[in-house]
Formats: C-alpha cells, structure tokens, sequence
C-alpha cells in the first residue's frame, strides 16, 4: 500500500482551507518552508474524458452504467492512493465487457456521496446496474429501486482497492445485469487504513464536494481508454 504522501496532504489542506471563505479578518492558513505541491487535477491529460452533454435514460437491458463524482477527472485525476482514474474506468469496462455486456459512463453533479450518485446512475441504466465512483476512488454496485444506502456491493476503503478489485466489480455488475448473483468481490482488510487515510480521505471528499452543482443532471461522457 502506497504512504500517505506528507507534501501531498499539506498542499490539499492549503488549498482547501485557502478556497475557503472565512469571515472576519485573518488570514488563510500557509504551511511555510513546504513547497507548493499540484494536487492530481493539475496535471495529466484529460482529452480522453469528454463530457458531451444531458444524459438520457437507456433502452438497453445490456448496458451497465458507470457513473462517477462530479470532481472525477477535473478537480481529481487519480483515487487516493494515486491510481489513475482512466485506469480505473479501463478496468471496469473491461470487466463488463468481459460478461458481454456494454459500458456506458456518466458523470453525477448533483451529490458527492457516492450512494446517491449511484442513484441517479441507476435510474439512467438501462439494465438497471449501477457502478458508482467517488472521485477518490470509493465505489459500490446498485440497483435501480433498492434504497440510497442499500446496495448489491459495497467498497468502502478506498485505499484498498486495486485494478483488480475494479476489473471484478466491473464482472459483476455485468452478471447483475444478466439476473446472476454472484459472488461477492473479494476485498482486502487492514484495520490501519481508515486511521492512516481519515484525513486525507475526507479533505478529498471535501475537494469533491465543490464540484457539486444542485440541479444539474448528470451528462453522458465518451472516454477514450
């Protein structure tokens, strides 16, 4: 597992607390002798995630939708232990399209918690399967009309999951979709990680958070893996 990166921590708390805004007078919090360190947004050349507009639900029982944070790959590029989001997505499809089903990728601006994201995904699938993304890398698998936070699977630790974990979530989500039930995805456990990556982790989800837009529907994207 990669460590936790003191330079990278320092520079996203600059930048949170520096965008935040703070009434009365002071000043905003400076980490002096640090370097300023770009966070993963940037960086890394996003051309291969392109947002093409409003998404329309799907007709399709063979599709399975993934649908990721509003920061994915624009205030974020990689998850938390610096995967990079196109491989992430790379995977996933691979594994969907390793079933013989069809990925379809949109992007949720409307919640940063990855159940409700996974929400408005469903509702757009048309198989009704969901893979939900939070930019830093937490995911689940839901179905339409199962309730926010009841899911198929859930992947909590972030920092656990590998390439690997997301190839099998992509697998199967697409056997859902097929009215399979399959095996769960097999996750690692490290009682270490929620401790080691607490902060980081949630001044992450912080980041994400801005990204929110209230009422704004999700919009397809067209990724170039």
């Amino acid at each position: 597992m990669a460590d936790v990166n003191e330079k990278l921590l320092r520079s996203i708390i600059a930048e949170v607390l520096a965008e935040m805004k703070v009434d009365g007078p002071g000043e905003a919090v400076s980490f002096k002798g640090t370097s300023a360190v770009k966070t993963a947004p940037a960086s890394g050349d996003n051309s291969w995630f392109q947002v093409m507009g409003p998404a329309q639900p799907g007709t399709s029982r063979d599709e399975v939708i993934i649908a990721v944070g509003p920061a994915f790959s624009e205030g974020q590029n990689t998850s938390i232990v610096g995967i990079p989001h196109r491989d992430i997505i790379r995977q996933i499809v691979a594994g969907i399209e390793e079933e013989g089903l069809k990925a379809r990728v949109i992007k949720v601006y409307r919640s940063s918690d990855v159940a409700f994201v996974a929400v408005e995904g469903d509702r757009l699938s048309g198989s009704g399967i969901c893979v939900a993304l939070q930019s830093k890398g937490t995911s689940i698998i839901h179905q339409r009309d199962l309730q926010p936070l009841s899911n198929l699977e859930l992947f909590p630790q972030a920092p656990l999951i590998t390439l690997e974990t997301y190839r099998a979530m992509g697998k199967n989500a697409a056997k859902y979709a097929k009215g399979e039930s399959p095996t769960p995805v097999p996750m690692m456990n490290d009682q270490m990680a929620r401790p080691k990556y607490q902060a980081l982790s949630a001044l992450l989800h912080i980041k994400e958070t801005k990204y929110v837009v209230i009422g704004k529907p999700a919009d397809e994207v067209r990724v170039n893996l």
